[in-house]
């Protein structure tokens, strides 16, 4: 049961995700516009009234359920004594702590960042420079994705033996997703390289990983216990045999 209901999390908290992060690009072209300077981002983000605040809200929460499954997977593998994965479910449940914090700072702090800039307040830009590239560029992307990428390259080494492939798709997936660290760090280091697709292919890449573990995990609590249901189905049956059988009457 463990098994399926972790697995079915993995799942749902990625799609769920990936629903609003659609949402929030077609309404407010993320995440290029992170890169923009204060007069685009927050006459764009005062244009986008409530409704961009709420689907902001909702961005960061459904990536906050991956906290869930991401705590309940060591249990559900019945390897919670496993030093690498009690070591990366620790980093994972950061990962998503630091990403929420970048999130919700669209829900807590910027809304009041665009009023002062509507009313035309000369200190903004600094202030919003200065929370743009702490809370944001430092904590929920550099931060948050590595450790993100930490947790998952974490999980596929120690999936490895087990599930193979789906580790080696899940190494793959983290050292694409690594790529757009250049993206992060070129804000601090100008003339850092950038790979312009590492962020798209990326996190793409990782949450249909994350969804693929999420699916394995289901279905192996399903096979495993199908397989448990099957063997005590054949206990009885030869406990019924022996018992049918009983002890053969003397022959004197």
């Amino acid at each position: 049961m463990i098994r399926r209901i972790t697995g079915s999390l993995f799942v749902l908290a990625a799609v769920a995700f990936g629903v609003a992060a659609s949402v929030l690009s077609a309404t407010f072209d993320w995440p290029d516009i992170l890169r923009e300077p204060a007069d685009v981002v927050l006459p764009a983000f005062s244009a986008g009234g409530s409704c961009l605040i709420w689907t902001w809200f909702a961005v960061a929460w459904t990536y906050a359920l991956l906290a869930i499954p991401i705590l309940l997977l060591p249990q559900a593998l019945g390897r919670r004594d496993d030093p690498l994965l009690r070591v990366a479910t620790w980093i994972g449940a950061a990962s998503v702590l630091l990403s929420l914090i970048g999130f919700l700072r669209w829900v807590f702090v910027v809304p009041a960042l665009a009023r002062a800039y509507a009313e035309g307040d000369p200190a903004v830009e600094a202030a919003w420079l200065a929370q743009h590239q702490y809370g944001g560029a430092l904590l929920g992307e550099h931060l948050g994705q590595l450790l993100a990428i930490m947790w998952g390259i974490g999980i596929s080494i120690a999936l490895f033996r087990e599930y193979r492939r789906l580790a080696i798709a899940g190494l793959i997936a983290n050292v694409l997703y690594l790529t757009n660290q250049g993206n992060i760090l070129a804000t601090a280091f100008p003339n850092f390289p950038v790979w312009d697709l590492g962020g798209l292919l990326g996190s793409t890449a990782w949450g249909l990983w994350t969804i693929a573990l999420g699916v394995t995990v289901a279905r192996t609590g399903t096979s495993r216990s199908t397989g448990i249901h099957r063997a005590d189905s054949g206990d009885s049956l030869e406990l019924r045999r022996s018992e049918w059988s009983g002890p053969r009457p003397s022959a004197e």
